[in-house]
């Protein structure tokens, strides 16, 4: 399956902080991660553009500096790996980070709507305010939004598109424990 590239982080957000990126080739599509200089991780991004944007920020090819995080992501990709377990450094508001912060909660292979996720954040009408912090999400994949879909239960939104959005959905189901043996926010 093919996929468009999806919209990096734009250089001026990484120009600041940005140090080092490493890729890789993925079923999904290219995958661009971008670190600070602690290695704290700043952006995972699908798509070639997305190298282009680390080079412009200054960042330069790294792969040691990444390789922990080049190989979590080798073995979610095999179906070894559910959750991450990556130092992140996200640049966003209050309120993006705890959105943020709930969906890296949202068990593996399992979806929530936009107004469970507000809920969860304890503010249940804010469905389109937490739709656009996870539009911002600069960490695709590792900060999971792709499993946050419409109250109608319907694929709304995904800075990869919809088709990516589909395809890491059915790996995931594919991939996901048994029933009851997974906790999570919306156990």
């Amino acid at each position: 399956m093919e996929f468009d590239d999806a919209q990096p982080l734009p250089a001026r957000s990484l120009a600041r902080r940005a140090a080092t990126w490493d890729a890789l080739d993925s079923p999904f599509g290219r995958m661009v991660a971008v670190a600070d200089g602690q290695n704290g991780l700043l952006s995972l991004s699908f798509g070639a553009a997305a190298e282009d944007e680390a080079r412009a920020a200054g960042a330069r090819h790294a792969p040691a500096a990444l390789a922990e995080v080049i190989h979590q992501l080798a073995q979610y990709l095999a179906g070894e790996r559910r959750q991450f377990e990556l130092p992140l450094a996200p640049e966003g508001t209050p309120f993006q980070h705890a959105v943020w912060a709930q969906l890296v909660q949202i068990p593996y292979g399992e979806t929530v709507s936009y107004g469970e996720l507000a809920a969860a954040l304890g503010q249940p009408g804010a469905a389109r305010a937490v739709g656009r912090a996870n539009a911002t999400n600069p960490i695709a994949l590792i900060v999971p939004c792709h499993r946050v879909i419409g109250g109608d239960g319907s694929l709304t939104g995904y800075a990869g598109g919809l088709p990516r959005k589909q395809a890491l959905l059915a790996f995931e189901r594919r991939h996901r424990p048994p029933a009851g043996s997974s906790l999570g926010l919306f156990d």
